[in-house]
Order: structure tokens, then sequence, then C-alpha cells
């Protein structure tokens, strides 16, 4: 079943369920967390950005959190020709909503300094404007952002509300924005990094993420954003592994700003070594895909009440999807990432 919803509404009830259940193409649903049924520590809120360099092969990633039982600023640098990647972060501890971060993402700003970090995520018009100052990162090298990220406001996006079974006052509310053109500078060190929209094929996702989660989850995304030569842009969101997916799954095709919309997909990996190739299928027979990993950008978190094994795998992807009106789309080496995450928060 993948209901859309096309009505905008309130997200919740008063008693903290769901009043709509399924996807959307815009954020036509108020998230007002004053009607949320749990307690501060199990609400979960994040923005989190990846902005890739293609053609130039590199990336750089955001995360701005608030998980009730800490906050999170993490920064992660992605170099795919050496191969490499190099994580920092900051965690203050209980922050329970005090990051206060917007309760929609088109609109409302971000701006923290936390521990040393500096950061604003700004929404000007169609603008994403992305600036991260960390000067202790990576043992003081030092990483400072200044990006923008151009959103087209009729671009189809991946929107999805779902409970979970046994507990209805548990939600995930998420929003992906694939495919937005990426141009400014990551300085790291003495070394200036540039992106340049579609003249390098760079382009940023936005995970944009509202809801209250059990305790113990595990999830499966992917993701990639690109550009045909001399034709539209492109992309997919994939995920699944929690919540109550009989109301929708959250796997879209973007094709010249349209959705195109998938139903269940499966990632077939190698548990025992991530570096080993990805297939990715969709039991409608529209999306399959190998990647060829460069990267597995993992970690290990274990704070007592926050828990986090997490498998990134970044690398290129090749195959063929198919849009609603039966195209058949054969891809390229088209840079992307596929995860596998376990939460216990």
């Amino acid at each position: 079943m993948q209901n859309e919803i096309t009505k905008p509404s309130n997200l919740l009830f008063e008693n903290g369920e769901l009043i709509q259940k399924g996807w959307a193409r815009k954020l036509i649903l108020d998230y007002n967390p004053e009607d949320i049924d749990a307690g501060s520590l199990r609400i979960k809120e994040w923005d989190y950005y990846a902005v890739l360099n293609q053609k130039e092969g590199y990336g750089i990633t955001f995360t701005v959190a608030d998980l009730g039982f800490a906050g999170l600023i993490a920064v992660v640098w992605l170099d795919f020709r050496k191969r490499i990647f190099i994580p920092d972060e900051v965690m203050p501890l209980f922050t329970r909503g005090r990051f206060n971060l917007p309760k929609s993402s088109m609109k409302g700003d971000i701006e923290l300094d936390e521990k040393g970090v500096s950061l604003e995520f700004l929404k000007k018009s169609d603008t994403r404007i992305l600036k991260f100052d960390f000067p202790e990162f990576n043992d003081g090298e030092g990483i400072k952002a200044d990006l923008r990220l151009k959103q087209d406001p009729n671009m189809d996006t991946m929107v999805i509300a779902t409970p979970w079974k046994k507990k209805p006052t548990r939600f995930y509310y998420n929003q992906k924005i694939n495919c937005m053109p990426s141009k400014g500078t990551v300085q790291k060190g003495n070394d200036t990094f540039k992106f340049n929209g579609d003249d390098d094929l760079s382009y940023g996702v936005l995970d944009w993420g509202r809801g209250v989660w059990t305790r113990k989850n595990r999830w499966y995304w992917g993701s990639a954003s690109s550009k045909f030569e001399d034709g539209p842009r492109f992309g997919w969101n994939l995920g699944y592994g929690f919540s109550d997916r009989s109301y929708a799954s959250e796997n879209l095709i973007f094709y010249d700003g349209i959705g195109h919309k998938l139903d269940e997909v499966t990632f077939h990996y190698d548990v025992n070594d991530y570096m080993k190739s990805w297939k990715i299928t969709s039991n409608d027979g529209r999306f399959e895909m190998m990647m060829e990993p460069v990267i597995d950008r993992n970690s290990k978190t274990n704070l007592l009440l926050i828990k986090s094994v997490q498998h990134q795998v970044f690398g290129y992807f090749s195959g063929f999807f198919i849009l609603d009106d039966g195209r058949k789309i054969n891809v390229e080496n088209v840079l992307g990432f596929a995860e596998d995450v376990y939460n216990k928060w």
C-alpha cells in the first residue's frame, strides 16, 4: 500500500497519534511538539546535510540533532579518491529540546555555538545557506564551510509519516530533499575545496527528521543525486527497516523534478564486509542498482543511554530505474551512499 497524502493538516491529534499516515511530495503536515504524548527524552529531531562533488571526488556532511539524552553537532570530510573520511563532533548531554530546531524545513533558521563549534543553517527564499566553523576539527586542523544549496520550490521531495505499530504515539515524520545544486567552499586546514553546482555535479541532500521513537531501531537508507550531461537532474531516496510501513514506503525516484513512487526495496550486502559490492532491488522490478563502495563511514558510540553502530557506505551506483510512464533510465557511476544503522536512543 502506498497511501499518498495530498491534503494539508496538523501532523498529530491531541492524543499524540498521527492524523494522516503515508507519504507526500511536500511537507504539508504541520508538526507541533506540544501535541506530542511523550517525555522530552523520547523526542528525536535532526537536520542532516550531505553535499557531494562527484567530478572532483570529495564531499562533506553535517549533522545537527537534539536526541533528548544528548545533542549532536557533527561534520565528516570525505575524500573519495584517497578513500578516507575524517569525522569530528561535539555532544552536549541532556539537551532535551534546547537546540530549538525549527518546526518546518521550509522556514526557520538554526544558529548554534556549542563547545567551540558554530553553525548557521539558514533558509532564504529558494536557497539553503550552510555556514559551519569548527577550529578544533581533526586535532586542530580546522574546517570551515560556506555553501549555498538551491532548492527548486516546485520540485517533489519525499515526505513520510508513519507510526510504530505497537505504540501509535511513537511516530516518524521525515522529509528528504534531493538534487539541490550546491555552490561554495570548504576550507580544511590550508586547503580550499570548491563546489560548483551542475558544473561539477555538486549536489546536496537534506534529511529532515522530527519524531518520537521507540528505544531500539535499525534502519537502512540510500540516497543519490546527479544530472545527465545535457539532460535533467535525477536521484533517489530509499529506506526501510523501522516504523509501520504498511501505509507507505519512503522509496522515490526523482527525475527532472518529479517524484516516481516505488514499492519496497531490499539492500543486498555482506554484513561481514561492507566494502564488498552492494545490490539494491525493488519488489516491483523498477529499481536495480549495483554499488561499488569506496568509503565505509563507520562509527560506534556507547554512552550507556545512547548506543549507535553505523555503516554509511559511499560508492558509485550503476543500473537502472523505471519511471511511472514506463521509461527505463540507465545510469552509470553515480556517486551516492547506502547505510545500515543501529540506534539505541
